[in-house]
């Protein structure tokens, strides 16, 4: 049987943006630095977020994702305009991310939790999810069990802090990490760990040398997921699917509707 596949080099250039999904551009840079230093050299990085104002700076209620729901559609509907390989919808809850995919175009949508759950379960059986606060629990809950992966889950184990913690001290959160972690190897036989939360990012390889069992960084997870995907798609034409439950809106009723038709509201845009 002959193949004809596209035999493109494995560094063929992608573009990959990563969407902080709040009006607060704190945690651009740093993020986009940690993107730069583990992309592939031919891979080029956009970091937004959004222009909200006022804003929440996390996403820890469901009333706040709520508001951030439009914006990420149009962001993503942005992305596919503008050509961009992938996007990432950079929050663990996964907002938005069934109704940015199906009107995303050949823009391939990324979600933090799910590219982890994946990633976890191609290296054990179970694993834990560290948490910010008990609130979050149901709702994460909710999307393992939607990904297909519950039966997996050891368990969620909170930290006791909110987003906005993580990084103000980041020697007390990583040993708060390591605490919890250690807790769901040894009582809840997690073989591995996921971090809960993008803001977590920055602290996997530590608590993975400290605990000693795989620990997924949601950042790196999702990120690295959206630039193999990309480039999935240019060696093999991989694109998201348009029928069926993936058929988009028609072009027609966007326009008559009037949907989309002014700048997508990026606020700050920082490129890698």
């Amino acid at each position: 049987m002959n193949h004809q596949f596209n035999s493109e080099p494995a560094d063929v250039p992608v573009s990959v943006r990563w969407l902080n999904p709040v009006g607060y551009a704190a945690w651009d840079t740093q993020i986009g630095q940690l993107l730069h230093s583990i992309k592939q050299p031919s891979t080029s990085v956009e970091v937004v977020s959004f222009d909200m104002t006022p804003t929440p700076t996390h996403l820890e209620y469901r009333s706040y994702e709520a508001l951030i729901y439009e914006r990420t559609i149009a962001v993503s509907r942005d992305s596919a305009q503008r050509g961009i390989d992938a996007l990432v919808v950079g929050c663990f809850y996964d907002p938005a991310l069934e109704g940015a995919r199906e009107i995303s175009g050949q823009t391939i949508v990324v979600g933090p939790c799910l590219a982890s759950v994946q990633i976890a379960a191609n290296l054990a059986n179970r694993f834990s999810v560290i948490v910010g606060r008990e609130k979050w629990i149901e709702q994460m809950t909710d999307r393992v069990r939607a990904y297909g992966q519950i039966d997996r889950l050891a368990s969620m184990r909170s930290l006791g802090m909110g987003v906005n913690d993580f990084q103000a001290q980041p020697e007390a959160t990583r040993q708060r990490i390591i605490e919890e972690a250690k807790r769901a190897v040894r009582e809840d036989h997690a073989e591995a760990i996921i971090l809960g939360c993008t803001i977590e990012f920055g602290f996997f390889d530590a608590v993975q040398q400290a605990v000693g069992v795989p620990v997924i960084d949601p950042v790196v997870a999702a990120f690295k997921m959206a630039e193999s995907l990309a480039k999935f798609k240019k060696q093999f034409d991989w694109k998201p699917s348009r029928v069926w439950s993936c058929e988009p809106p028609p072009e027609s009723e966007l326009h008559d509707f009037g949907l989309f038709q002014g700048q997508a509201p990026i606020g700050n845009s920082v490129l890698f």
